[in-house]
């Protein structure tokens, strides 16, 4: 790596272009799993196929009743999709060109649109060896997996020791259920052996730190994490903003972890899409900014899931280091989102944020999710060098390589006071 200056812009769009392109990256939020977990990592052409995203856009071609579609097998419901959004029609959306740059990388012949013979290619592959394949390709170093001891499937895994076992694969404790569905979250405590009720007792709030703190442990989890509607207030008169107050952030500041905050889901609001059925939710950032402003010591990881938010939350990140921005998130993971982001928060932020992350839940996904990003991420980068170089300010292959570790590492690593 040199630490010459690079004197002509394009050698430097080259150069950041080929760094951005290869250096290796921590995918701070997923929905994957390590192969021990067992059906619980989804991969494959058939999984591929029925991702949430391709199921709602192939209805949006059919008149079909949806009863009908889920009454499918998975190999069914895959040949269908196929044949509405890849056959039938061009695969311009994000999601479909994803899964056309994936199969391509993965050495498939896209152009025969021969569906048959791409699960054959999949048949000889054990899943060590694909996903060693594509943390590979996808240039992804490590992740974090989305943890939740109220599934008794994952529960098993940790419960047995045969969780945490490769060091590529960390894990993030999800609290949804105690803070959007309390009642269902007391019975899974219950079940588990602690002594809670609904009313919110000391010993219940005793008792759930407890829980939490015994799974970070077990899990040696990076942090908590919650996906929030739009219409979360805080401070308030609830149940959130007690669970918040006097569970989440004690033991969240006595395990030094942060707590990560993903805003503005509103659920179901098509129930007949099932998990396909969800939407975006304009949300209320002054919530983060009064967490942020009472609890300085305390870090937060956020993401919000509606435009509209993302530039009032990356200024309000410029007023509180205790915060980190990250990614863009579920809708937002399309191109022109990606580029409008990463542009206006590097203009607001330099390269202390986290651009991306790729929340996948096919272990494939990696590659495209990845791909496509850091093209965008090197685009942005490179034309902020290239206005540095006009202005006679010049920097090194060395210096590059440093902001784009930054971006794809450090601000990570260095918020949780880790070391990767």
């Amino acid at each position: 790596m040199t630490h010459k200056p690079i004197e002509d812009i394009a050698a430097l769009r080259q150069t950041v272009e080929r760094l951005a392109a290869t250096m290796p990256v921590t995918d701070m939020h997923t929905h994957l799993y390590a192969p021990e977990f067992g059906s619980l990592l989804l991969w494959g052409v058939d999984e591929l196929l029925t991702y949430h995203y391709l199921i709602s856009e192939s209805f949006r071609w059919t008149d079909g009743e949806y009863d009908a579609f889920w009454a499918l097998s998975k190999q069914e419901q895959a040949n269908l999709i196929w044949r509405n959004l890849f056959i039938d029609h061009s695969p311009v959306s994000e999601a479909a060109k994803g899964l056309i740059t994936t199969f391509s990388r993965l050495g498939l012949d896209v152009s025969s649109r021969d569906l048959d013979s791409y699960r054959q290619a999949w048949q000889s592959r054990t899943v060590h060896e694909q996903v060693d394949t594509v943390m590979r390709m996808a240039g992804v170093s490590s992740l974090v997996m989305t943890n939740d001891p109220f599934d008794e499937l994952e529960r098993l895994v940790w419960l047995a020791g045969e969780g945490g076992k490769d060091p590529r694969f960390h894990a993030a404790l999800r609290v949804d259920a105690l803070l959007n569905d309390w009642p269902c979250a007391v019975g899974e405590l219950r079940k588990l052996g602690y002594t809670v009720d609904e009313t919110w007792s000391e010993q219940t709030q005793d008792e759930v730190r407890r829980f939490l703190s015994e799974w970070i442990g077990r899990m040696d989890a990076l942090y908590l994490a919650v996906s929030m509607p739009g219409d979360f207030r805080y401070p308030a008169d609830d149940h959130r903003s007690r669970m918040i107050d006097n569970v989440m952030l004690p033991v969240c500041r006595e395990r030094n972890i942060p707590f990560a905050l993903m805003i503005g889901v509103r659920r179901s609001v098509n129930p007949s899409l099932r998990t396909a059925g969800d939407m975006s939710m304009l949300s209320n950032v002054s919530a983060v900014e009064a967490l942020c402003r009472r609890y300085p010591a305390q870090k937060f990881l956020v993401t919000m899931l509606a435009r509209d938010n993302q530039h009032e939350l990356t200024v309000l990140a410029r007023k509180f280091r205790n915060l980190m921005i990250f990614g863009c998130w579920w809708f937002l993971h399309i191109e022109s989102m990606v580029e409008e982001m990463t542009r206006f928060r590097m203009e607001l932020l330099g390269a202390s944020f986290i651009p991306q992350h790729s929340d996948c839940r096919v272990f494939e996904q990696l590659i495209y999710k990845w791909e496509h990003s850091r093209t965008i991420i090197g685009r942005v980068l490179a034309d902020q060098y290239a206005k540095l170089l006009r202005s006679g300010w010049r920097v090194s292959e060395a210096e590059i390589a440093r902001d784009l570790d930054d971006l794809y590492n450090r601000n990570f690593w260095n918020f949780l006071g880790k070391t990767q």
